[in-house]
């Protein structure tokens, strides 16, 4: 391999990337860059702060007033870790709308490519191999059916404790779906030169051998 490497990993929700990324990351002893957290930390602090989305001049002063950071698996929020406050069924959806929003996504994805320029990464999100690294020596696309994506999803909540009904979670899941490719700026879709890997019926370890293979055969 050559002294920096950027991986990117794309996907629709609950596809497994970050699980994946994450895996990848280690093993190849490189820096794992959760863009998709970056959108929900911005989607927490504008809840937190009750900024509208509408709201643009003041939510154009909250993200020059904005750090975000990853350390140790941490993502970290104006100098606070915010791990499992970015992961409930409100702030997932505020982060689906608000990725749609230029200044939001200029922002986010200024951090993004500097984080890549300055170091070996893998990075996963919806546009990382479309947009935010188009030049990225590995492109993945990596996807499941509908229902189970909602199937791993609704057990990861309810593995928090958290009551809800499989149905919804599945119809959240369609619909963040239909938001996220439909959207005007940088939608989700497949990169022309990256791998599709389906991830229906494989676990997280088959696929990220196969991924890792990938990386080996074309290094």
């Amino acid at each position: 391999m050559t002294d920096k490497i950027r991986i990117a990993i794309d996907g629709p929700s609950g596809a497994g990337k970050s699980t994946i990324a994450k895996n990848v990351a280690r093993i190849l002893r490189m820096d794992y860059i959760d863009t998709g957290a970056m959108y929900r930390a911005i989607g927490y602090k504008m809840l937190k702060n009750n900024i509208s989305i509408d709201n643009l001049e003041t939510l154009r002063h909250m993200l020059g007033d904005t750090e975000i950071d990853f350390s140790d698996g941490n993502i970290i929020l104006d100098g606070e870790v915010i791990n499992e406050r970015i992961r409930t069924p409100e702030i997932s959806k505020i982060a689906s709308d608000t990725s749609a929003i230029s200044e939001v996504r200029e922002k986010l994805v200024a951090l993004q490519r500097n984080m890549a320029q300055r170091k070996s990464v893998v990075m996963d999100g919806r546009d990382i191999g479309t947009n935010v690294l188009k030049d990225a020596e590995f492109k993945f696309y990596v996807t499941a059916s509908t229902a189970e994506r909602a199937r791993r999803r609704w057990l990861e909540l309810t593995e928090k404790g958290e009551a809800i009904d499989l149905k919804q979670v599945e119809a959240d899941i369609i619909q963040r779906d239909h938001n996220d490719s439909t959207r005007k700026l940088n939608p989700l879709r497949k990169a022309e030169d990256a791998v599709e890997l389906d991830t229906t019926g494989l676990t997280i370890e088959e696929v990220t051998q196969r991924i890792l293979e990938v990386i080996k055969w074309q290094s």
